[in-house]
């Protein structure tokens, strides 16, 4: 059996991530969505509202599962019996830090490798941060997100503006 992780913060989910969320999917019997608990980062939304909205949109995909992690990807990976990681590439400047990654990842757990999918090309500009950054300010965040989720990112700028 072919296990794959698809790990990140996903602060939040993208139109990006899905991308490569449903091309990594097809590739393995299992598709394990690590979202990363860093206590180092304050991230906008909570690890759980981050695995919700992952869960909301990634429902029709019957072979993913989508789990909390901390630590060392590899470590988790091992854990998982998983013998693949994903990573999205979207630029040039992404492929010297992930090849970097990459490299000392299989050092650690030589049974993983890493698989580079490269970013469709309509989304290869996007990252969380821009979403957060033109949701802050109230911009149209709707080609960004899916669908379901864009309603709960201007909710949460609406929260943090009444603390």
């Amino acid at each position: 059996m072919r296990i794959g992780i698809y790990p990140g913060s996903f602060d939040p989910v993208t139109l990006g991530h899905i991308d490569i969320i449903n091309r990594a999917s097809r590739l393995v019997d299992t598709l394990i969505i690590g979202v990363l608990k860093n206590s180092s980062k304050s991230p906008l939304f909570t690890t759980k509202e981050r695995i919700d909205f992952l869960r909301t949109a990634t429902g029709n995909l019957d072979n993913v599962q989508i789990e909390e992690y901390q630590g060392l990807l590899v470590d988790y990976a091992r854990e998982k019996e998983a013998n693949v990681i994903f990573r999205g590439l979207r630029a040039v400047t992404d492929f010297e830090y992930e090849l970097q990654l990459a490299q000392t990842n299989h050092i650690l757990n030589p049974v993983v490798d890493t698989v580079f999918l490269t970013t469709s090309v309509e989304y290869a500009y996007l990252s969380s941060s821009t979403v957060k950054e033109i949701a802050s300010y109230g911009g149209n965040i709707e080609k960004f997100v899916p669908a379901p989720i864009v309603q709960s990112i201007y909710d949460k700028y609406q929260e943090l503006r009444r603390v």
